[in-house]
C-alpha cells in the first residue's frame, strides 16, 4: 500500500446478499461512492463467496491469552481488515424476517474480534443498509434486523452513523428510488466525516 493510501479512510464493505447485484449490494455501493467522493479508500467483501463457518461456542477466543478464532476459515481474512478500516458498511436483504444468514454468520463470529485487538471495536463508525419485498420495514422483519445491529453495536461501544433501508423485490428494484440512493451517498460521506 502506498503512503498516500495509508493516510487515506478506510472502508470496509461487507455485503451479505449472494447476488452480487442485488439490491442490498447496489445501496451499499451507493454508500462506498459518497465514501470515495469524500476521500476514503473503499473495499467491497462478498460473503457469499467466503468460506465462514457458524461460531461453535468453544469460547476459545475468551479464554487468556486467546489469539483469535479457534475456527481456521476465510473470517480470518476479514479480521485484520475489520481492525484496519475506520469504517465498516454492512449491507444484507431482510430473510424470512430478519438479516441473511450470511450476514448472521458475520456478525456471529465477529464474538471474537476483540481476541484479535482489546479494542477492536472502539472509534468504529458503522452504516448499515437493508432491503426488503414488502412495504413495511416492520411487517418485513427489516426492523429486527436493524434492532440486532443496534443492539450489538451499543454493547460493543461501536458507533452506528446510519441506517438505510428500503423496500425492492426485484433485482434492481431498489434504482426506482432515487432519493433513497442519494441519501446513501451521503450516509457514505458522513460516515468518514470524523
Amino acid at each position: 500500500m502506498k503512503k498516500e493510501e495509508k493516510q487515506k479512510k478506510q472502508v470496509l464493505v461487507v455485503l451479505g446478499s449472494p447476488r452480487k447485484r442485488g439490491n442490498s449490494a447496489t445501496l451499499a455501493e451507493r454508500i462506498a461512492r459518497g465514501a470515495q467522493t469524500a476521500g476514503a479508500l473503499v473495499e467491497l467483501v462478498f460473503l457469499s463467496d467466503l468460506s465462514i463457518a457458524p461460531c461453535r461456542s468453544c469460547y476459545a477466543c475468551q479464554k487468556k491469552g486467546a489469539k483469535g478464532c479457534a475456527i481456521q476459515d476465510d473470517m480470518q481474512l476479514l479480521y485484520p481488515k475489520l481492525i484496519s478500516a475506520h469504517a465498516w458498511v454492512l449491507a444484507s436483504p431482510v430473510y424470512w424476517f430478519n438479516m441473511s444468514a450470511q450476514m448472521k454468520m458475520f456478525m456471529d463470529r465477529l464474538f471474537a474480534f476483540p481476541a484479535y485487538d482489546k479494542k477492536a471495536f472502539t472509534g468504529k463508525r458503522i452504516a448499515i443498509a437493508m432491503t426488503y419485498g414488502d412495504v413495511d420495514p416492520f411487517a418485513s422483519g427489516c426492523v429486527n434486523a436493524l434492532r440486532c445491529f443496534q443492539d450489538a453495536f451499543s454493547y460493543t461501544g461501536s458507533e452506528i452513523v446510519g441506517m438505510i433501508y428500503g423496500s425492492a423485490l426485484k433485482a434492481g428494484d431498489i434504482e426506482k428510488n432515487q432519493d433513497l440512493l442519494k441519501e446513501a451517498e451521503k450516509l457514505g460521506r458522513k460516515l468518514i466525516s470524523k
